[in-house]
């Protein structure tokens, strides 16, 4: 990476031409400018909508087929980030994931992932076709999380499933954990198996030596960084990063079109062009401050009675190769409270809002725009709370996280089959047709073609009662779920071979 060409902005500096120049616009958007909303205008400004301009303007380029300015920032972007081929993304960080699966892996195919991938994996997985080979990852029983996966357990999986057409990876998890990438890397390329990523936390790992490998460094094939998470860029602005001899960029290109809009957001591009340029020029002393302060509050926190948040102290456990040092995973569970009353504790007592909350935690995530008195309040908020919810060793809830369930048919054939509705408390045995999910992470309790369980029911009841919301459902409220019209379909199809080896395999 060259410093001196990381302080261009080709795509922000088109833009802002096109706004001095005077343009007078005869394309969309009918805002134009800002002129057609005032109200609008007023809050946000004249400088936004000036830029929010169509695809297509001469000297300002389009995504499906970048020639020009896009193609020069994407280029910045791929050497900044350590990759040969850069993509920007306007539709999130799942449009990136759904395009690596259908790069990939076709109907059909086998695809290794853990159990604890994001919903938009499972949506790769009907669009595509592919049939997941799930990896059950460590569970740490204190926290009631998910954490990694081994690279003994992805070897064995490959070696179980040696015409699996890839592995995918979540680097880090939502919590800050990073499994060994570089070694499950390495394992999977002596199979001739590319690695995807799921990098939506790991935008900024590739800046600083003192956070987990990235994608890149470990040696993926391909990786979708969140951009806006944690360095700068706008909401639902990522990138999709390639370095590969096993996966042909214009694949991957031509994956993209498939879903990417062809009317992207010019703001978020150029955001996406300037904080490449920021983390390029500045990420490392960024980051030093971000990490300094996240660990300072660590230790704040930990030094409170009834609190433990995670940290250092995990890197070399099962599961855990490295943490995420500007990650705050507040475990409550000693105070007797649940982590969805700790999140709304601190929304409505402290005006303090938390990334998410599961059963036992909220999760607080550090990034560059935090300061002193951002963290300083939160360490206050969090004593303040201990102190009046003092009850040690109070565990209130004893739900376990359910296993992983058994995959009797492919999410696509789940997806598109004949289906009937059930009260999901009436739904055991059936066979899924939807994802039931908390959200945030977005980690499926049960996806579409598993059989529904007693202990997933249970779950989702546990889930409920201490006040999370969960999603996936048509049904907003989760009260009903669809699924299989005929339950015995599954066995009827593995019978006939028409469904060969659908099943779920945990290592």
């Amino acid at each position: 990476m060259k410093i001196e060409e990381q302080q261009e902005t080709p795509l922000f500096a088109a833009l802002k031409k096109y706004v001095e120049d005077g343009i007078i616009s005869f394309h969309v958007p009918g805002h134009k400018g800002g002129r057609g909303i005032p109200e609008f205008r007023e809050f946000v400004g004249n400088n936004i909508l000036a830029i929010d301009v169509t695809a297509g303007i001469l000297d300002l380029d389009t995504i499906c087929n970048p020639l020009g300015v896009i193609r020069q920032a994407e280029e910045l972007a791929a050497r900044a980030f350590g990759a040969d081929h850069a993509h920007f993304l306007v539709n999130g960080t799942t449009s990136g994931i759904q395009a690596m699966i259908l790069a990939v892996a076709g109907p059909g195919d086998e695809i290794i992932l853990p159990r604890n991938a994001h919903r938009s994996a499972v949506g790769g997985l009907i669009l595509s076709g592919a049939r997941p080979v799930y990896i059950k990852p460590v569970i740490d029983d204190y926290m009631g999380i998910a954490m990694g996966i081994t690279p003994e357990s992805v070897r064995k999986a490959l070696v179980e499933h040696p015409n699996a057409r890839a592995v995918f990876v979540i680097n880090p998890t939502y919590y800050g954990v990073a499994s060994n990438l570089k070694e499950i890397v390495e394992i999977a390329h002596s199979f001739g198996k590319p690695v995807i990523v799921d990098e939506a936390h790991g935008a900024h790992f590739g800046f600083h030596p003192d956070l987990p490998l990235s994608a890149m460094e470990a040696g993926a094939d391909m990786s979708a960084a969140s951009v806006h998470k944690l360095i700068g860029s706008m909401t639902q602005s990522s990138i999709l990063l390639v370095k590969s001899d096993l996966v042909d960029d214009r694949r991957v290109k031509a994956a993209m079109n498939l879903t990417q809009t062809t009317s992207p957001s010019y703001p978020l591009m150029a955001s996406l062009d300037v904080a490449r340029k920021q983390m390029a020029l500045h990420g490392r002393e960024m980051l030093d401050k971000t990490i300094e302060l996240c660990e300072r509050a660590r230790r704040e926190l930990n030094g409170i009675d009834g609190i433990y948040v995670m940290g250092g102290d995990k890197e070399g456990t099962d599961g855990c190769f490295r943490y995420d040092r500007t990650k705050l995973a507040i475990n409550v569970r000693e105070l007797g409270l649940s982590g969805f009353e700790t999140e709304k504790i601190l929304k409505y007592g402290y005006h303090i809002q938390v990334e998410l909350s599961d059963l036992y935690n909220v999760l607080a995530v550090g990034a560059i725009g935090d300061n002193e008195d951002s963290i300083n309040a939160l360490v206050s908020a969090v004593r303040e709370i201990a102190q009046n919810y003092s009850r040690k060793n109070v565990i209130k809830i004893t739900a376990d996280l359910p296993e992983s369930q058994r995959l009797v048919v492919s999410p696509r054939f789940a997806f598109y089959s004949e289906k009937r509705e059930l009260k999901l408390e009436d739904a055991e045995g059936e066979i899924s047709a939807e994802m039931l999910m908390a959200y945030p992470p977005g980690i499926p309790i049960i996806c579409p073609g598993e059989r529904i369980t007693k202990e997933v029911i249970d779950y989702a009841r546990a889930l409920k009662s201490e006040g999370c919301h969960l999603q996936g459902t048509e049904d907003p409220e989760a009260e009903v779920i669809k699924v299989l019209a005929d339950r015995t379909a599954g066995e009827y199809l593995r019978a006939s071979g028409m469904v060969p080896g659908t099943h779920l395999f945990t290592y």
